[in-house]
């Protein structure tokens, strides 16, 4: 079993290290459940991934529900953004279209009020 907890994990690291790159692909959630798939299949894996210079303070934010801070935020939205206008402009049917600008605002009020926003004492380190 803790085989299968360590395939899984690999496989949402890498899809959420993919999602870094590609906006519709949700990073957070992948990278969450990584981190609780290594904690039930392997110690040192889990140690790895939340002491990782880069996503071990995500991890450590989100696990801990303190939030992210502004600057990732507004990152965050204007790469959602400059993709989904792209995708909406080279998409010629309309329905589709319309999808895209919905999932794009959805998406965009998930970030905004949904997840916290860090006080600037409590910065994440940066990269």
């Amino acid at each position: 079993m803790k085989v299968l907890f360590n395939i899984v994990g690999t496989v949402a690291l890498v899809l959420a290290i993919a999602g870094i790159f590609l906006p519709l692909l949700p990073t957070t959630p992948f990278l969450l459940l990584a981190s609780a798939c290594y904690l039930r299949g392997s110690q040192r894996m889990h140690r790895w991934l939340s002491h990782n210079r880069l996503l071990g303070p995500y991890i450590k934010a989100m696990e801990d529900r303190s939030g992210i801070p502004p600057s990732t935020k507004a990152i965050a939205l204007v790469l959602l953004w400059a993709s989904m206008s792209y995708s909406i402009y080279i998409v010629p049917v309309l329905a589709v279209k319309v999808l895209l600008a919905l999932t794009g605002l959805g998406v965009s009020a998930y970030i905004l009020f949904r997840i916290k926003t860090l006080k600037t004492s409590k910065r994440l380190p940066h990269r």
